[in-house]
């Protein structure tokens, strides 16, 4: 399915009103038809002006690149594309051939790196940080949000409209804390099962009744949006919990009260 968010801000330049930006995320292999053209069909139909993918392509218990090339290949003709890495692609040792083949493909490959989008005369930030399981454990918690928190610190600045792709939603505060405007999150796999007036039921570095599964949340000037993802890994079946591309569009102002 297709959700659409709004995100209002008043340091969007007025170049970037109505600028469209599709999210996919956790695909873990699945496959969506042949070469992966349905998704690919209604990635199209939103018109995105950018595609951008935080983490877990593949499924470290069961790697297979192949899917995730199908979709990246057919991505890159549509707008283009720019990725984070999620803590699957951490585990594996083929991450390096992992990079290397999304390079050749066209997606921009942004571990902690940050990069200028620019419109007629004015720009954006968008800033990418690995999974901080890179460092060592998945745990995202302890010595490893210090390194975040130094590279976030570093990036902030009061003068430009930044937007953050990383993988991990339980890291909201250390994002809202830095004052990214706008955070792209994935991880969650919206809770694996949605109950009506519960929401998701678990997810991973969440635990039992995550707070952070689906949709967009608002801390000071920060909004984060977490992505429910396409696929599976550990636990195989979603329920009340459809695959999702995530749109968000965004609009130059103040945010409506």
């Amino acid at each position: 399915m297709i959700t659409r968010i709004v995100c209002r801000n008043p340091k969007i330049p007025k170049e970037f009103n109505g600028y469209v930006i599709a999210q996919i995320s956790d695909l873990h292999n699945k496959e969506f038809g042949s070469a992966q053209r349905p998704l690919l069909n209604r990635l199209e139909s939103v018109s995105p002006d950018l595609i951008v993918i935080t983490g877990d392509l593949v499924d470290s218990r069961r790697y297979r690149l192949a899917p995730a090339m199908r979709l990246v290949n057919g991505a890159v003709k549509i707008a283009p594309v720019y990725y984070v890495s999620g803590n699957h692609e951490s585990r594996l040792r083929q991450y390096p051939e992992i990079k290397s083949r999304l390079t050749k493909a066209g997606a921009h490959v942004l571990d902690d790196a940050a990069e200028k989008i620019s419109l007629g005369s004015s720009s954006v930030e968008l800033l990418g940080l690995r999974d901080p399981a890179f460092v060592g454990s998945d745990s995202a918690s302890g010595g490893h949000t210090a390194e975040l928190s130094g590279r976030l610190a570093r990036w902030s600045s009061p003068d430009v409209f930044q937007m953050l792709l990383c993988h991990r939603p339980e890291l909201f505060s250390l994002y809202a804390e830095h004052r990214m405007e706008l955070v792209f999150t994935g991880h969650a796999h919206g809770g694996q099962i949605r109950l009506p007036f519960v929401g998701g039921l678990v997810a991973p570095g969440q635990g039992i009744f995550p707070r952070y599964t689906s949709g967009s949340y608002t801390r000071g000037v920060t909004t984060m949006v977490v992505s429910r993802g396409l696929g599976n890994s550990l636990f195989p079946v979603r329920v009340f919990n459809r695959p999702e591309i995530v749109v968000v569009t965004l609009q130059s102002g103040a945010e409506e009260k």
